[in-house]
């Protein structure tokens, strides 16, 4: 399926934006669009799925559906293709997340632009804690 992408680079570390992308309690604090979400096993992984309530509607089921440890993650949400996440190290201490959206959710990349920000700034938060 063909996406459109939005990308930021990072003043921290790949693993600090991959905790803050793959905590699903956090998920709240950086998109825009979710309320809450939870998730039916301990970590993110393959397969794994759960809810995700957005602030406009109805708590929605997710499955992940791609999965590299580190590196990458996607879902779908009631049963669509989502979101795509991607984070790439650009050294030791930066790193460029980057989102894909499917091409019929265009407009939702203004919101990806506002999440990318906030998890910038949880990254580097968790930095700057960590040293």
């Amino acid at each position: 399926m063909r996406r459109l992408w939005v990308r930021q680079t990072i003043e921290a570390p790949a693993a600090a934006a991959w905790r803050v992308l793959t905590d699903v309690a956090s998920w709240p604090s950086w998109g825009p669009s979710v309320r809450a979400a939870s998730i039916t096993r301990p970590e993110l992984g393959l397969g794994a799925t759960g809810r995700v309530e957005t602030v406009v509607g109805p708590s929605l089921p997710f499955e992940i559906t791609e999965f590299e440890p580190g590196r990458r993650w996607a879902w779908r949400v009631a049963g669509l293709a989502a979101t795509d996440h991607v984070v790439t190290a650009i050294g030791d201490d930066r790193c460029e997340v980057a989102f894909g959206v499917p091409w019929f959710a265009a407009p939702y990349l203004a919101v990806c632009r506002v999440a990318l920000a906030r998890i910038d700034a949880l990254a580097r938060a968790e930095t700057v804690i960590e040293r």
